[in-house]
């Protein structure tokens, strides 16, 4: 393994690995910390130390009295004011660093599904697009520990890393993590149609319109239940008030 100074290069894979991890699940024993650190050859007691002094700089997890590690060096602090906040450029141009690594294609390295990908000019911007769209909700389930924020269902395989503000109506924001939620298929699709909300003090709003359903256990257990109850909070990325408040004033079945 590598014991000279981190490149630029392997810092930018390291804090993509930072946004796909929840930090308290951070270890040298994490799988993902072990996947990344053969990559790039550094050892995951390396990988996870760097991981932990990107958290020193998060002003959300200083919030929650979480300082990650006390010494890190300074190329943390560039690629952090570089990239953070810049999310389509940490997710494509980190994707292309690890791919170029390995001697993989991109559409390789993310395993992307490549059965219904165009050929010539439109197959790069889909690539691209599913890449970003893999790392957004990679970002965005890790945030919330990999559960629902309404339910706390943790089986991955029916959870979403909803859009607050659609991916159409914002293209700024389309992998902003605070633009996202992590849902269970079937909220997902209540909370895209509006027929549930996020209040901007985080607490789950349940439209008028299951009124003529009120009878029905199912309506009752997956919705009117959780009527005026506060979902689970991200450890990062809190959702932003101001897409919150677009959902409720634009989508929201009043």
């Amino acid at each position: 393994m590598k014991i000279n100074n981190w490149t630029k290069e392997e810092t930018i894979i390291a804090f993509n690995v930072y946004c796909k991890i929840p930090f308290k699940s951070s270890s040298k024993t994490n799988p993902t910390i072990i996947k990344y650190a053969n990559i790039i050859g550094r050892s995951p007691s390396a990988l996870n130390m760097k991981v932990g002094n990107f958290g020193r700089l998060d002003p959300e997890l200083r919030r929650q009295g979480i300082t990650g590690l006390a010494n890190g060096s300074k190329i943390e602090e560039v690629i952090w004011n570089e990239f953070h906040g810049n999310w389509d450029k940490l997710a494509y141009e980190s994707e292309l660093l690890i791919a170029k690594i390995q001697n993989k294609t991109i559409e390789e390295s993310a395993e992307i599904d490549l059965i219904d990908i165009p050929l010539g000019k439109e197959r790069e911007g889909v690539v691209k697009t599913r890449v970003n769209q893999s790392f957004f909700r990679s970002t965005v389930l890790s945030s919330y520990n990999q559960k629902c924020c309404i339910t706390g269902l943790s089986i991955s395989d029916f959870l979403i890393a909803s859009h607050i503000v659609p991916w159409k109506k914002d293209e700024k924001n389309r992998l902003n993590p605070k633009n996202g939620l992590c849902l269970n298929s079937i909220h997902d699709r209540a909370f895209d149609q509006g027929f549930i909300t996020i209040t901007t003090d985080y607490k789950i709003l349940v439209s008028k319109y299951f009124g003529d359903y009120t009878n029905e256990n199912a309506v009752k257990d997956l919705f009117l239940k959780y009527d005026k109850q506060p979902i689970l909070l991200p450890d990062r990325f809190l959702p932003s008030r101001d897409f919150l408040e677009w959902h409720n004033s634009n989508l929201f079945k009043k």
